[in-house]
């Protein structure tokens, strides 16, 4: 089962996930991380990292989150991979815990 990134990541894209993974199989759009579902080896390193616990394995994707597993899959295929630890976005403290950030997710 593959892990996949939620709602709570947008905009706030820490990349702490993205240094630990060992397939590299995080992929970077312009405020949130996605994981590609057939790259994932289910190794479950990512989801400690992530400091606004946005990262789910597949199986234990809470209700409201469900589409995510499949927007991962789909914007993993647009979306240029990411290897490297990054900053945050400057703002990021202001959206860590908000809800319904789904209407902001920047394609």
């Amino acid at each position: 089962m593959p892990f996949i990134v939620g709602e709570d990541c947008i905009k706030c894209k820490h990349t702490d996930c993205v240094e630990v993974c060992p397939v590299d199989c995080f992929y970077e759009g312009p405020n949130f991380l996605v994981i590609h579902p057939d790259e994932c080896i289910d190794c479950a390193l990512c989801e400690p990292e992530c400091p606004v616990d946005a990262i789910f394995s597949d199986d234990e994707v809470p209700e409201d989150q469900i589409k995510f597993i499949e927007l991962n899959a789909e914007l993993a295929e647009q979306w240029p991979n990411i290897t490297e630890k990054k900053d945050p976005p400057h703002d990021h403290e202001e959206w860590a815990g908000k809800p319904n950030k789904f209407d902001l997710l920047e394609r």
